[in-house]
């Protein structure tokens, strides 16, 4: 037949060097010598304590989680400060770029379920770059994200045509048709061959088809884009898809 569970507590007068007198609680088990705890002054000052060494190593940890998902979306070190609150809205335009980069943020459920595609289109440093990348890492608590410039995820393809490549094309393909968010920078910066096209259209095709939301940011303009990716793609684009035009100065030239 088992014990039942007896426990004693008890009291005492102590002393502490640091504190002064103090009520000294312990406690027994079973009948077992009695546990004292010492100061109650100093037992927080140790329980506080440990908790900062193990908050402190949690916020390693997270930052490190951190850094190793900012480098497998590909997002570039000097553009990992980039925020939704540091964007510059100063004028009618930029705010309405702003809270569409916030709706989509809000709303990235909805988004992710209608596979949404928006479509960041204006001159360079007129921070298109900076509003998707604030985008990616908000929403990349809830999903796997990609960032990438679109010449460097054609070579990414062209790279599985060597004998020695460690990924198939199809393989290359499929992850980027299926990563959670796709971000394709400087669209419409290469050669516009049809081969070029090609890839662009297997991309696109893929995420519209699977219901994956991407976001592309041009330099061009709608006719521009339109003629670079081809009527296939930019079909894919315009439905359900989200414009932002960015038609204001550059933030570079006003330095």
């Amino acid at each position: 037949m088992t014990a039942a569970f007896k426990v004693d507590k008890g009291t005492r007068p102590g002393t502490c060097e640091k504190h002064g007198a103090f009520e000294e609680q312990g406690v027994s088990y079973f009948g077992r010598p009695m546990i004292w705890h010492g100061c109650p002054e100093c037992g927080r000052a140790r329980a506080d304590a440990e908790l900062a060494v193990e908050n402190e190593k949690a916020e390693r940890e997270r930052q490190a989680k951190l850094e190793t998902r900012l480098q497998q979306a590909g997002i570039p070190m000097r553009f990992r400060d980039r925020t939704l609150d540091s964007f510059d809205a100063e004028t009618d335009g930029q705010r309405i770029a702003l809270r569409k980069a916030r709706q989509f943020v809000e709303d990235f459920a909805r988004h992710q379920a209608a596979g949404t595609t928006v479509v960041f289109m204006g001159a360079p440093g007129t921070g298109k770059s900076h509003l998707a990348i604030a985008i990616a890492q908000a929403v990349m608590v809830q999903t796997t994200v990609l960032y990438a410039n679109a010449l460097d995820m054609i070579r990414m393809v062209r790279d599985t045509w060597r004998r020695d490549s460690k990924m198939s094309e199809r393989e290359v393909l499929e992850m980027l048709g299926s990563v959670g968010l796709l971000v394709i920078d400087e669209v419409g910066v290469q050669y516009g061959t049809d081969g070029e096209q090609v890839i662009m259209f297997d991309v696109i095709n893929r995420r519209y088809r699977d219901l994956h939301p991407t976001i592309l940011l041009s330099n061009l303009d709608r006719d521009g884009l339109r003629a670079y990716l081809g009527e296939r793609s930019f079909d894919r684009l315009r439905e359900g898809g989200i414009v932002v035009p960015f038609d204001w100065e550059s933030y570079r030239g006003r330095r």
